[in-house]
């Protein structure tokens, strides 16, 4: 008789970049592989719901397409040929590979390139060690945070705000910028229960109506890039009509006459034109937050993609500061908490070895770095040789044609460590197999919520799977480079950094899973002053001062407004490229990662691009036609999905697939700028304008899926 399988629950933490970082309760069977994975009821943000791609993970951990072992690569960059090969071989060659590099051409030569496939402090953050005892080239990190983290901290002057749990008790939600069903469902937990305990009302802001402002009891559906017009029009209205708290104004902020003289000719007509929306809509939202003192404003990533995102997400923060909604509980606004932990994270990141004098390469200019553009290698060496942790950037990152040209280089040695045979490894000189987050220790914490919880690990991992750290570790000892924190295993890293943080120690951390650190409800509203030496907000931020982490002012940083307005320096429609495009989060995909899950691919079908019927009719697109997307940058086919739920003048191609789920392999970030945002930098994802037309490739055409790129391109000799 069959002996029926020992499962066991278990607590672990959401490893992925997605601001809820949930608390998980996963089931392990028979020590050795995982069946379900749930919310944990006990944290009460994650309150036992996640979004179902992390339910379903067993698909990812278990997936036959895993790298197992070591590869060396045998044929052309990008062909798929490899050859196994032990990992005293593969560390040696890497080693091999860095030091020739920094011999000929100085350390900077060599570029480690990470982000946050993992959100976990060691495996994450552990390669910087490794960067700053090597003195090899500084990454400044662009491609997600930046516009909008500066764009919040330019008014609050901290990165934090009130508790996301607040929500509950709100008497009205504001969700802006983000698709909240797609990649923060526990946003909708919490607001939904104020709907329904209160009555609250959720209002939906987004350039596309899309699963979050179908929840809505009030969803605007804007252009994109015109945020900044829809929020002074707001507090125009707020003034005009009565609404603003001048006794919160005179005691909390910095220039609220001026403010409000300023604001004098940005009427809801004025709005209007820029935005699209009708004037009464925007009159209705602003009455609306106007009587409602318990306001809560949840700030999204999504509006601060474009090239006035920094502005944007500052004039959108001002609201609440105009009605005061601050004073109250479920009342004020969220952005990110990730200011609240104070980590010292020394020992992981190996502080103590920093060399100010060494350059700080832009992420998201990877294509320009590696095409030998002198402006973004800082008039410094070219770069020969990189080490590349947590992502994807041959498929996520801007510029996608100067990317997959850098990257060809035969003279640009590679190693990708990796879980999966992504378009970035393809193009590798040596892959190696990486393990997921029930394979190792790490620590976490959150965005979205103020919870700090260890990572355990939960099973071994498949193969010769290693994780961040031993990768590190391994080629620390190679290349001569000396630090405490390479001597240490990862449970000591989280000790030490947990005691050095006063965040207590890693006992303690086991023992209460997940630690709740929130601020206390004055600090976090702000009560006891804002973050600027005289406590006030900042409606008149000085942008080149923004205590924001970067890497000097950049991008016209000239020309922004003082005061929040609509700043016209997006790419508008022109007559050659006459709309504009946003790439937007699929719900079953997160950036890159899922896209060889089946299940996920299943849900999301194929690439496709959503254009209204009126735009689609003049040129005879119907639902489904194979179309062309076409600026400077490149040319990128999809299919077409006929949606009138978009502005006109209006695409959204939810992503991000494969490249090579493309015809001609090229993906949607083809189309993508890599140009510097004002004030410090970031990538303007949303913001393209493109031609559209109807594409002359066989209607019955059909390309390979992630899952069967995969499974078929890596051929192992």
């Amino acid at each position: 008789m069959n002996q029926a399988p020992r499962i066991e629950r278990r607590s672990s933490v959401c490893p992925h970049d997605c601001p809820s970082v949930c608390s998980l309760d996963v089931e392990v069977i028979d020590g050795r592989s995982i069946g379900r994975v749930h919310g944990a009821k006990s944290n009460s943000y994650t309150a036992g719901v996640i979004c179902a791609k992390m339910a379903r993970y067993a698909e990812r951990i278990h997936n036959p397409d895993r790298l197992l072992h070591p590869l060396r690569r045998t044929g052309p960059k990008g062909s798929g040929a490899f050859e196994r090969i032990s990992w005293d071989e593969a560390l040696d060659i890497v080693a091999r590979k860095f030091l020739e590099a920094e011999r000929d051409f100085g350390s900077e030569a060599v570029w480690p390139y990470y982000y946050a496939g993992t959100m976990g402090y060691v495996m994450r953050d552990g390669i910087n060690r490794l960067r700053h005892v090597k003195k090899y080239s500084g990454q400044y990190s662009t491609i997600c945070t930046a516009m909008s983290w500066t764009g919040y901290v330019a008014g609050t002057g901290h990165l934090r705000g009130a508790d996301p749990r607040e929500m509950a008790v709100s008497d009205c939600i504001v969700i802006w910028g983000t698709n909240a069903v797609h990649t923060q469902v526990n946003v909708m937990t919490h607001a939904m229960k104020a709907r329904k305990e209160r009555g609250a009302k959720i209002v939906a802001i987004d350039i596309y109506d899309n699963a979050t402002m179908k929840q809505a009891d009030m969803a605007l559906l804007l252009r994109p890039g015109t945020d900044g017009a829809l929020a002074c029009a707001v507090m125009h209205l707020l003034f005009r009509d009565g609404y603003a708290d001048w006794e919160y104004l005179e005691r909390y902020t910095d220039h609220p006459r001026e403010l409000e003289a300023h604001l004098k000719s940005r009427d809801p007509a004025w709005a209007s034109a820029i935005t699209g929306l009708p004037v009464e809509e925007i009159e209705a939202f602003a009455r609306l937050v106007g009587t409602t003192k318990r306001t809560y404003f949840r700030l999204g990533f999504g509006f601060g993609r474009q090239r006035n995102g920094v502005v944007n997400m500052h004039a959108a923060l001002s609201i609440p500061a105009v009605t005061g909604a601050w004073r109250y509980e479920g009342g004020g606004a969220l952005h990110s908490n990730s200011g609240i932990y104070r980590w010292n994270k020394a020992m992981i990141e190996g502080h103590d070895a920093i060399d100010p004098a060494i350059r700080l390469l832009d992420q998201s200019q990877i294509g320009r770095v590696l095409t030998g553009d002198a402006q973004a290698l800082y008039n410094g060496p070219p770069v020969k040789a990189m080490l590349i942790q947590n992502t994807n950037p041959v498929s996520v990152a801007p510029e996608q044609e100067l990317v997959k040209r850098g990257f060809l280089r035969e003279d640009l040695f590679v190693c990708v460590h990796e879980q999966f045979m992504t378009e970035t490894a393809l193009m590798a000189d040596i892959v190696l197999p990486a393990t997921m987050f029930m394979e190792h220790d790490d620590l976490y914490s959150a965005g979205g919520h103020p919870h700090f919880q260890l990572g355990p690990r939960l099973i071994d991992p498949p193969g010769e799977c290693r994780s961040n750290h031993e990768v590190i570790r391994g080629l620390a000892r190679r290349l001569g480079a000396a630090h405490p924190g390479f001597d240490m295993e990862p449970r000591e890293l989280i000790d030490w950094t947990l005691r050095n943080s006063g965040r207590g120690t890693l006992e303690d951390l086991e023992a209460q899973v997940h630690v709740d650190a929130q601020p206390p409800f004055e600090e976090a509203h702000f009560l006891n002053g804002f973050g600027y030496p005289d406590g006030k907000f900042r409606f008149k931020p000085d942008w080149t001062k923004v205590p924001s982490s970067n890497n000097g002012p950049m991008g016209p940083w000239a020309s922004m407004p003082s005061l929040p307005d609509h700043w016209d320096v997006i790419e508008t429609a022109t007559e050659e490229h006459p709309f504009r495009l946003a790439t937007s989060p699929a719900r079953n995909f997160l950036n890159s990662s899922f896209t060889e899950t089946p299940s996920s691919l299943d849900k999301e079908r194929r690439p496709e691009v959503m254009i209204h019927p009126l735009d689609a009719e003049p040129q005879g697109i119907a639902d489904g036609d194979w179309v062309k997307l076409s600026n400077r940058r490149g040319e990128v086919f999809l299919r077409a999905k006929l949606f009138d739920g978009v502005r006109r003048g209006v695409l959204i191609a939810e992503g991000i697939w494969p490249n090579a789920a493309h015809p001609f392999g090229r993906g949607i970030n083809t189309l993508t700028g890599g140009d510097q945002v004002a004030p410090y930098g970031g990538a303007a994802f949303h913001d393209n304008r493109v031609a559209l037309e109807k594409a002359d490739l066989d209607p019955a055409l059909e390309l390979p899926t992630a899952r069967k790129h995969h499974r078929s391109e890596a051929v192992v000799g």
